[in-house]
């Protein structure tokens, strides 16, 4: 089985999206043979181009090229003292219906120690999530707090079995690097959860780190996705040398 391939629009670079704008990117993602788009909130020029209106005409021109869309937020699901942000899951799971997305990502959030598993927080959690078109995912980041191993399985241990359908995870398997966890430990743990995966490799040391493309060698990505569904989407987040080698990279995460 072949996984869909998606192009996130940062691949493309931040100066090239803001400029030229998310429809433009993701004609060159279609040309570059990919099934899928991910659209970056962060990467609009104009606030503006986040109103319902605009995502709908977004979307449109997004899947006449035979595209899907992602809605990515920099929102995170859980506020900087572990409650549940109720607000900013509305306005992330508004915006995907307003783009017709079939997925809709945040990042986790929380505090190094985790985020409220509570049976209150939950629910209100599990409703939202249920209500939303798109699929609800959240995101291993780069910092200690939303971006541990243990802070996710806590999560997903906390909610009740019938709901291990609904809330998701985006496994990203670069940022592991930043808060210094293993990803393979991460992907052996959490594989039951994703349904999403951000792909790039990492070079560098300490802050100083950045995503690059894997390389076909790269042993340790290989086994990153071996442990990994196989038939959930695979987004490419690394930047693009240019427009010939957005094709190469689609072949590439396709064939790993």
């Amino acid at each position: 089985m072949r996984p869909d391939v998606v192009v996130v629009a940062s691949a493309f670079g931040l100066d090239t999206v803001r400029t030229d704008g998310h429809a433009v990117c993701a004609e060159a993602a279609a040309r570059a043979g990919a099934q899928g788009f991910e659209v970056r909130r962060e990467l609009f020029a104009d606030e503006s181009d986040a109103s319902f209106d605009a995502l709908s005409r977004l979307g449109a021109r997004i899947r006449a090229l035979g595209l899907w869309a992602v809605h990515s937020t920099p929102a995170t699901l859980f506020r900087d003292d572990g409650a549940l942000d109720d607000s900013a899951l509305a306005q992330a799971i508004g915006e995907a219906h307003a783009l017709g997305a079939r997925i809709v990502k945040l990042q986790l959030g929380g505090t190094e120690r985790g985020v409220a598993t509570d049976a209150a927080t939950l629910d209100r959690l599990l409703n939202a999530v249920a209500s939303s078109p798109a699929r609800v995912v959240v995101e291993n980041g780069q910092l200690k707090a939303g971006g541990t191993i243990g802070a996710f399985e806590a999560l997903f241990a906390a909610l009740p079995a019938q709901a291990q359908d609904g809330l998701a995870m985006t496994f990203d398997t670069g940022n592991w690097r930043w808060p210094e966890q293993d990803p393979l430990d991460a992907a052996v743990r959490l594989a039951p959860h994703v349904a999403y995966i951000h792909c790039k490799a990492v070079t560098g040391e300490g802050a100083r780190r950045f995503a690059i493309a894997p390389s076909q060698d790269d042993a340790h990505f290989a086994a990153l996705l071996a442990q990994l569904p196989r038939d959930v989407p695979r987004g490419i987040e690394y930047p693009f040398l240019d427009a010939d080698d957005a094709a190469v990279q689609v072949a590439c995460i396709t064939a790993f």
